[in-house]
């Protein structure tokens, strides 16, 4: 199955730009007298933030925005201590994390989307499927090679070399490498008991590193033999190979828009009062299998009048008039009912 020619393309200019705009370093930010925001986090989500900002701060003049893509981790991190006013995350804080938040937390879904397995494996021509039984044992190494019987069974038109396979993964902090990794314990006990694990940064135990949602995209593509996890624009921009993965219900589905939404829709109410929730093996037959939701991070209590106003109204941006953007940039819109609960959670901010 093709991915989207429209849904690549739309992806290819927008993540460009994001990955030099948001590399800068918040000491690069402009200040001025007006209200200086800084946030920090999510490479998945990065692009969309990105565009966001663009477009919020251009009638906006008395206000200025920084976003630093340093990954999950380090934007809980920054966020928890104060350091920043706002944070991209994929893995929603924990009890402990929002107990030590020194000014409160409040956290939104922002946007959701699928963490696709990209490849790059010269030679090969047609569609990589890969069953729930047997990507988590790649991905734990226990599959060494591409030729093995449980990938060959899986893709009997595919002539497969004996090559060996390489995992590409994070480096850093990742609320990507969260999402996949509850993913992956939920299918296998292998990976539960003696795998990687779960967590923002596991040991990948030999697997080839980078940082970054593009970093991890660079190296599937300058790498032969090499299988990875990415958010699906990074590698919709870099025209990497996507495997065609089985779902709950047995259905090898690929990473389109058409699967995306049909994912999120599938999940209906399973979203808690606190908006925390982990879709962590969708259910529906027509679903994506690795599926995320990715979060905003807002302080309870601002000690500037002026920036709780403008945090409160960003937010409120981006989950209206900015979601109409999700879809171009490789993202799925929220839907109405979830996207109305994290308005109401704004009203906590002050």
């Amino acid at each position: 199955m093709m991915h989207s020619p429209s849904r690549r393309t739309a992806v290819k200019g927008a993540l460009l730009s994001a990955v030099v705009v948001l590399a800068a370093p918040l000491a690069a930010a402009q200040t001025s007298s007006g209200t200086l925001i800084l946030g920090a986090g999510s490479t998945f989500a990065a692009p969309l933030y990105d565009a966001w900002i663009k477009d919020f701060v251009k009638e906006r003049t008395a206000v200025s925005m920084n976003y630093d893509a340093v990954g999950s981790g380090e934007g809980i991190s920054r966020f928890v201590t104060g350091s920043v006013d706002f944070a991209g995350t994929d893995a929603p804080l924990s009890d402990g994390e929002i107990a030590r938040a020194v000014d409160g937390a409040v956290q939104v879904p922002s946007t959701a989307g699928t963490i696709v397995l990209a490849y790059n494996l010269i030679g090969l021509e047609g569609e990589l499927r890969l069953p729930r039984a047997v990507y988590p044992d790649i991905l734990a190494g226990n599959i060494r090679y591409w030729d093995d019987p449980r990938i060959r069974a899986a893709n009997p038109g595919l002539k497969l070399p004996h090559r060996g396979i390489n995992i590409a993964a994070r480096l850093d902090s990742s609320g990507t490498t969260y999402a996949l990794t509850r993913h992956l314990a939920a299918l296998s006990e292998t990976w539960r008991n003696t795998g990687p694990g779960v967590g923002t940064l596991v040991n990948w135990r030999g697997a080839m590193l980078a940082r970054g949602n593009e970093g991890v995209a660079h190296l599937i593509k300058i790498s032969d033999g090499v299988i990875g996890y990415v958010e699906y624009g990074f590698a919709a921009r870099l025209r990497l190979p996507m495997a065609v993965l089985e779902n709950k219900e047995g259905r090898f589905v690929a990473s389109t828009d058409a699967a995306a939404q049909a994912t999120i829709a599938a999940a209906g109410d399973d979203v808690p009062a606190d908006l925390r929730t982990y879709l962590a093996d969708p259910k529906g037959q027509e679903s994506y299998p690795i599926f995320t939701l990715s979060w905003l991070l807002l302080h309870e209590r601002y000690r500037d009048p002026a920036k709780s106003a403008a945090i409160k109204e960003f937010a409120r941006w981006g989950l209206t008039q900015g979601q109409s953007m999700s879809g171009k940039l490789g993202y799925v819109p929220l839907p109405a009912g979830l996207s109305d609960r994290a308005l109401q959670a704004l009203a906590a901010i002050s």
